[in-house]
């Protein structure tokens, strides 16, 4: 194409982007004149469906006329020749913050001044500024030239542009990233409805965790709700009207990773919503979930860099999942692909917008097909947006959106132009002439080789060899004419030759310059050939690397199958029954369809029965654990009440925590709440199922609702001063208590005598949680030291009419377990902590015995996550201290536990009917020398010490194979980063992880 012809077309373009507003007023005489092209001799991908070859696509007024094999140019249409070049439409990113301002995000806290307890916004808004159901992404839009310019030139037109501010984070606007005015550059002003579980730029102290994110949105729902049914008789709030009016929208939520779509998906499923998920690439981990959610995702393809593994010791700290997610990373959408999951692809998420190209065609060599990719960034994203009619094909009457590339896109080659409804940008000057290859270069007499190659035509390498003899060598080439200098030979001093010439036709150069003496002389240099590519790069390009596969779970310890029910027979152990059968020497116990079928002597086993030799073994109840924190992404929330947040929502069961303490023998544990507030959130009961990747597959099946209450220092805030925060006294904890019950109550009644005329009750999630417990439908189990506060909190309940149900540390206990008797509230404790805080100096070892002789139900609990791998332990401590029975110390471990947290019908002993939760100790399981050889859960292995063995070798030899890649990648040009150890923090009471 002519420089001209280029200069002509670029004027016609631009004149219409200043003036091609509508309502524009004109300075002049208006341009009539209309964009009409034929684009002829191009392979036209119309869809990821159909492609044209040597077809002929003609646009027109920013719109597609027609696409047609061999089609013939319109009168009035300006030809351009693509021949052997590739047209598709352009890529629709469903996922953008373009245009959009800075996000500085916001701290409820900091060392110097108190934290932000209420709205910090004086508008009409929401009483929470996490919610922006207001904002508009429209208004705030304003184009970045410079952001375009590198979206456009991998491939992207278009765009959904959002704030990402917040948990609800209002209203996105499709926009494409051409050059102009917002007005021209808005596709749609309103598009969709966004959300995340993030706090955003607010500096209002709840919630700071993401179950206090998802509580928050749940309240929102409920709030709107109401609102709209008359709740906006009583006051204004603008954030609430835009959230109702966006509930038909698309609904898009953006996930930090695979279980924040597990847990919006359960939001999600409350409220009746259909999300569209924006994943964060670690989607294939969880796929079995995923397919069953069955709803559409939002893909980045931001591969994690290779790590610097070259130092043995730094290698160490590499995790196993970090060094498997870089393996598996480009195998996503693969993944995905092949459980017919619908996606899109996004370039956001990426550090670097110029990888993108790069990591798509990883994915599609990964197994991807083209015309799978090509529907996730034109067709599914148009259908996300609800604009097929105008985007995502080549179809007759659509938007002139298209990109001209040097060849198959997903495979090599460049983005040349892009088209954005009907205008041109170029990327990258097309019409160059390929001058990669061999040649012989001539001057005068002298003969030498030149070898010309590269990826890119823009950035060539030259080198000129004398024989096998490579002289030092600069050339540049810039509109076909090309300068080049080279030594003379290899020393320091030698001389240069330097040239200039041209091209000719024939696709030689030719052309004169100075030898080293400074004389002129003519040279050429003829082609030979094409540039052969070497065997390490034909490797590269030919070999498919060995993948290795998905363990589940996905950490360390996590195998490729997930571990299936058995029916197992037991033979010839010592039974700990913890019933009145007591000890059982020399029994049988048959497990089958996860129960306990039969206990007995010289039991037989079925054909398909797995038999466990218990010789010199010792068989028990699986232990529960009725205080733990561990399988949690956080622990606290900060409200002061904040019972309407959930620890099943922040389940992880990737922890490999429940791993080792299931070679501890536990296998159920209420994970709680920690100890930040006087009312914390609702605890979750797990059995330690590892391998199942979702967590609703943890949860206790059946297991009654308890919540986390707490008394003393961390209560009241002893050591921040600075904080303003009620209550600061223990006066103030029991006038929370106080308060809360009795709004709950009226709550309650309130709800009950609603008879469906006028403006309904407001559903709180704070209050319901309280009002359950009132009702006896909720249990409480609180955190408590002192005895002043242990006996406050007994009077409260009994004001209105309910019994707590477990103090857990309960360090005191001892000084009223004739008052916890007779108000009926179970205890669980530590063993022998004490003096780790001043309200803990009167602890005493015989504390637990002292209890349990006033009748007191007493368990045995952890606290801590390396606490928990030994409880058996733990127990045996108040044998020794308090001359406890055996027995009954085993009990305070597994039965008793299981009677506070009344999952006693079905786990804690060893009896027909119950399920096979049960531990095979290798030794008396209060020895510590006893190892679990099993853990049984559900007639289901879920540890065992060969099994174990296995899983350390396979995870040996799988770290070595990765580690070994990691530096092949390197050495094949791969940039690596340094290895940052991670701080794997044991979550306990006072844990407070910001999410």
């Amino acid at each position: 194409m002519s420089k001209l012809h280029y200069l002509l077309l670029s004027f016609l373009v631009w004149s219409n982007v200043i003036f091609s507003q509508e309502t524009f007023t004109i300075n002049g005489i208006k341009d009539h004149r209309n964009l009409h092209y034929a684009f002829t001799h191009a392979t036209v991908h119309v869809s990821p469906q159909q492609t044209i070859e040597n077809a002929t696509l003609v646009i027109k007024e920013g719109k597609v006329v027609s696409v047609t094999k061999g089609g013939d140019v319109p009168k009035g249409a300006a030809e351009i020749n693509v021949e052997g070049k590739h047209i598709y439409p352009s890529f629709i990113d469903a996922h953008s913050s373009y245009g959009m301002p800075e996000i500085k995000r916001g701290s409820f806290w900091t060392f110097s001044e108190p934290e932000k307890i209420g709205s910090q916004n004086p508008k009409a808004y929401n009483a929470n500024d996490a919610i922006h159901a207001n904002t508009s992404a429209a208004e705030l839009f304003k184009a970045d030239d410079s952001k375009a310019e590198s979206m456009r030139s991998i491939g992207f037109g278009t765009a959904l542009t959002f704030q990402p501010d917040g948990v609800s984070r209002g209203t996105s606007a499709l926009v494409t990233y051409g050059k102009g005015k917002a007005n021209d550059l808005i596709l749609k002003s309103e598009v969709g409805a966004h959300y995340a579980f993030d706090k955003g730029s607010s500096k209002q102290m709840y919630p700071v965790s993401t179950m206090g994110y998802v509580a928050l949105l749940r309240q929102t729902y409920y709030d709107a709700d109401w609102y709209a049914k008359g709740g906006n008789q009583t006051f204004t709030d603008l954030t609430l009207e835009a959230f109702n009016r966006t509930q038909s929208l698309p609904q898009f939520f953006d996930a930090n990773d695979v279980f924040d779509i597990l847990r919006a998906s359960k939001v999600a499923k409350e409220f009746n919503k259909q999300y569209i998920y924006v994943g964060n690439g670690d989607e294939y981990q969880n796929l079995p979930a995923l397919k069953e959610l069955s709803s559409p995702l939002v893909i980045p393809v931001d591969y994690p860099q290779a790590l610097n593994v070259k130092d043995p010791l730094d290698a160490r700290n590499a995790s196993y999942a970090d060094l498997k997610h870089w393996e598996l990373a480009a195998s996503n959408l693969k993944m995905l692909a092949d459980e017919d999951i619908k996606f899109s692809i996004t370039a956001s998420k990426l550090e670097k917008t110029s990888d993108f190209l790069t990591n798509l065609r990883l994915a599609v060599k990964r197994g991807l097909s083209e015309e799978k990719a090509l529907a996730a960034l034109t067709t599914v994203p148009a259908a996300f947006v609800k604009e097929e009619s105008r985007l995502g094909t080549l179809e007759q009457g659509k938007m002139a959106n298209f990109i001209i590339t040097s060849e198959n896109i997903f495979e090599k080659g460049d983005v040349l132009e892009n088209w954005i409804k009907g205008k041109r940008f170029v990327i990258k000057s097309w019409n160059k002439n390929d001058v990669r290859g061999e040649y012989q270069l001539a001057i005068n007499d002298q003969k030498y080789s030149l070898e010309i190659k590269g990826d890119d035509l823009e950035s060539l390498k030259y080198a000129i060899k004398k024989d096998s003899t490579k002289l030092t060598t600069n050339a540049s080439l810039q509109n076909d004419l090309i300068t080049i200098t080279f030594t003379q030979d290899t020393t320091k001093t030698a001389d240069r030759i330097r040239l200039s010439g041209w091209i000719d036709q024939e696709g030689n150069f030719k052309g004169e310059g100075k030898d080293a003496k400074n004389q002129w002389i003519s040279w050429s240099a003829v082609k030979k050939g094409d540039v052969e590519t070497s065997s390490k790069e034909k490797k590269k390009e030919d070999d498919v690397d060995e993948i290795g596969t998905v363990v589940y779970p996905f950490t360390a310890y996590g195998d490729t199958d997930i571990a299936q029910q058995e029916t197992l027979l037991i033979k010839n152990a010592t039974v700990w029954t913890n019933e009145t059968d007591g000890i059982l020497e020399n029994t049988d116990v048959l497990v089958k369809d996860g129960k306990i079928a039969k206990i007995g002597k010289d039991l037989k086993a079925g054909k398909k029965t797995k038999v466990i030799d218990g010789t010199g073994k010792h068989l028990t109840a699986g232990i529960v654990d009725e205080h733990s924190h561990i399988a949690l992404f956080s622990v606290n929330d900060v409200a002061v009440m904040s019972s309407m947040v959930r620890m099943e929502d922040v389940i992880n069961p990737n922890d490999v925590h429940m791993y080792r303490q299931l070679a501890g023998g536990v296998t159920s544990a209420q994970l709680l709440h920690g100890s930040a507030n006087p009312v914390g959130g609702q605890s979750a009961i797990i059995k330690l199922r590892w391998g199942k990747t979702n967590p609703q597959d943890l949860l206790f099946e059946g297991a009654d609702p308890f919540i986390k209450f707490a008394l003393g220092e961390n209560v009241k805030r002893s050591s921040w001063p600075m904080s303003h925060r009620f209550p600061q006294t223990r006066m103030g904890v029991e006038a929370v208590y106080m308060d809360g019950f009795s709004r709950a109550k009226k709550y309650r009644e309130d709800m009950n005598s609603f008879d469906g005329n006028g403006v309904p009750p407001r559903k709180d999630l704070q209050l319901e949680a309280l009002a359950e417990i009132i009702n006896k439908e909720r249990f409480i189990s609180c955190h408590s030291y002192v005895q002043s506060e242990i006996n406050m909190l007994m009077h409260v309940a009994d004001d209105f009419d309910f019994n707590i149900n477990t103090f857990t540390h309960i360090l005191e206990g001892y000084k009223v377990a004739d008052k916890m008797k007779a108000h009926g509230v179970g205890a669980s404790t530590f063993s022998d902590w004490w003096m780790y805080k001043f309200e803990v100096y009167e602890a005493i070892p015989q504390n637990a015995a002292l209890m349990t002789n006033q009748g007191v139900t007493v368990a045995i609990n952890s606290d801590d996550a390396e606490m928990g791998r030994r409880l058996n332990q733990e127990a045996s401590k108040s044998v020794k201290y308090a001359d406890m029975s055996e027995e009954e110390a085993l009990k305070m471990v597994t039965l008793n536990p299981a009677k506070l947290l009344h999952i006693d019908d079905q786990v804690g002993s060893i009896k027909v009917g119950k399920s096979a939760d049960i531990v095979l100790w290798t030794d008396h399981p209060l020895s510590v020398y006893a190892k679990s050889a099993y853990t049984i859960i559900d007639g289901t292995v879920y540890f065992s010490l060969e099994k174990d063995k296995e899983l350390r070798q396979k995870m040996s030899e799988d770290r070595n194979r990765l580690i070994q890649k990691m530096q092949v990648a390197e050495k094949n040009g791969a940039k690596v980063k340094d290895i940052a150890p991670k701080i794997n923090h044991h979550m306990h009471c006072d844990h407070l992880n910001l999410d």
